[in-house]
């Protein structure tokens, strides 16, 4: 492990980890240093609101801290059934569950949807949760091209000579290393078109796309007839944490029997629940929160772009620099991180290797007068080290 590691520093391939002191705000301390917050997922600037923490300290108050056990055996609070009517309700579903992470509702749904009589059809460049899920199953395992239509009709006709029992696919909705949305109108044709399901991973399209941040489904005008399994987190614009599930009443109540990190995880602390409903809360009654967030991510991205950058394929608040080489990105990192800006590199193997990239992430809680010192550190590093 040693050698690896060295191996991966000297390759400008590692992790360093940065300390936050305080707060994830738009301005926040890191590293004993004040800096423009860019690579946060608080998308909403829900993180420290005075709405989540009056929730979260009410819930304490009258809950206690930990709820004691698992969902399935005496760890199933009444906060817990609200955030879960609330969210179905949010979603336009029947019915919601809520899991302890994005990861784990990703790792524990997707093995108990296939067997081996089944195949599952994945776009190349799904999150690293959902591949963990699908080597989980024992289903046949088949890859489109990215967001490729055509490409995903010529695998579903390859599948179709196999006879699978069920065929599932999957995809996220929107992809968090470069930003853009899948076709999921055109997904779900095709899918109706070969009996498929539909399973989207929305973690970054949560809160954040869709009529008030209801989320992909309802931005392509879709219901859960036409996308059966609609997953979220509450770790991104909701500002908390913790996984969801949104669907049918009956795929509710099968997954929290069959669900093994559902059914042998801790329950959400008191706390945790309370500040989810009073995102949900907000989110219902402040459209101006994913307003703000939208023009941020229009000024931003029209900014770098003005400047010579690369902002790849992006169609939402996820705005890369494209840099190529690693080592560059690093550097750029580096150079904005002394100008003030945290927005950090994302290098191989998370991207392929001459993808190497800074990845911003836009927050409502932004203002002109910070992404205009964001711009102008980002010309004044782009140039120094040959970008722009």
């Amino acid at each position: 492990m040693k050698n690896e590691y060295e191996s991966l520093v000297e390759q400008d391939l590692n992790w360093e980890l940065r300390e936050l002191q305080g707060p994830s705000e738009p301005v926040s301390k890191v590293d004993g240093v004040e800096v423009i917050m860019l690579c946060s997922n608080n998308y909403l600037n829900l993180a420290n609101h005075p709405k989540l923490k009056e929730a979260a300290l009410k819930a304490i108050r009258t809950h206690g801290v930990g709820s004691g056990s698992v969902r399935a055996i005496a760890g199933t609070m009444d906060l817990h059934m609200e955030l879960e009517k609330r969210l179905a309700n949010f979603k336009g579903a029947e019915a919601s569950l809520t899991y302890s992470a994005g990861f784990t509702a990703n790792e524990g749904l997707i093995p108990q949807l296939v067997d081996k009589e089944d195949a599952i059809v994945s776009d190349e460049l799904n999150h690293g949760s959902i591949i963990d899920g699908v080597r989980l199953t024992k289903a046949k395992r088949f890859v489109y091209k990215h967001s490729d239509m055509a490409d995903l009709e010529r695998v579903l006709k390859e599948v179709e000579k196999d006879d699978p029992r069920r065929i599932l696919i999957i995809t996220d909705g929107v992809f968090s290393m470069d930003g853009d949305i899948a076709p999921l109108d055109e997904i779900v044709k095709l899918g109706k078109e070969h009996g498929a399901m539909i399973y989207v991973d929305d973690a970054h399209g949560e809160a954040v796309l869709g009529e008030g941040g209801r989320g992909i489904v309802s931005h392509f005008g879709l219901t859960h007839k036409d996308v059966h399994f609609e997953m979220g987190t509450f770790s991104k614009a909701f500002g908390v944490m913790g996984g969801h599930v949104s669907g049918s009443d009956h795929m509710v109540k099968y997954a929290f029997n069959k669900s093994r990190s559902w059914l042998l995880s801790a329950s959400h602390p008191p706390a945790t629940a309370a500040a989810c409903i009073a995102a949900i809360d907000i989110l219902e009654t402040e459209p101006e929160h994913v307003e703000t967030l939208w023009n941020n991510r229009e000024y931003f991205m029209k900014g770098l772009q003005e400047l010579g950058y690369d902002t790849g394929f992006s169609q939402t608040p996820i705005v890369p620099a494209m840099v190529g080489e690693s080592s560059k990105a690093n550097d750029l990192s580096k150079g904005l991180y002394e100008e003030g800006i945290l927005a950090l590199p994302i290098v191989f193997p998370m991207v392929a290797r001459d993808k190497a990239r800074i990845r911003n992430m836009m927050n409502s809680g932004l203002t002109e007068e910070h992404l205009d010192k964001a711009l102008n550190a980002y010309e004044r590093v782009g140039k120094k080290l040959d970008i722009i």
